[in-house]
């Protein structure tokens, strides 16, 4: 055949497409905003779809798609406070 054994056994995979994940990474992301890329990425996997959590990482740095951070506003209580 004149091939190496081992390119014989690799399978063949086709890389998928960035486009596909952007636009997928974007419906979670207006679904659920304040999903970071920890959340997405096991909410594609969830749908059938694996990629590497960096990967979804740099694509979410990339596009400008970072959640929205809410702040927890602190009220400070004084315990020895008497009414």
């Amino acid at each position: 055949m004149g091939l190496a054994r081992s390119t014989y056994h690799d399978a063949i995979v086709a890389p998928q497409q960035d486009d596909e994940i952007v636009s997928r990474i974007r419906a979670i992301g207006e679904e659920f905003e304040a999903y970071g890329y920890r959340r997405i990425c096991a909410e594609l996997r969830h749908q059938g779809l694996v990629v590497n959590s960096k990967k979804v990482r740099r694509l979410m740095r990339e596009h400008d798609l970072q959640p929205r951070r809410f702040c927890r506003k602190f009220f400070a209580t004084d315990v020895w406070y008497r009414i």
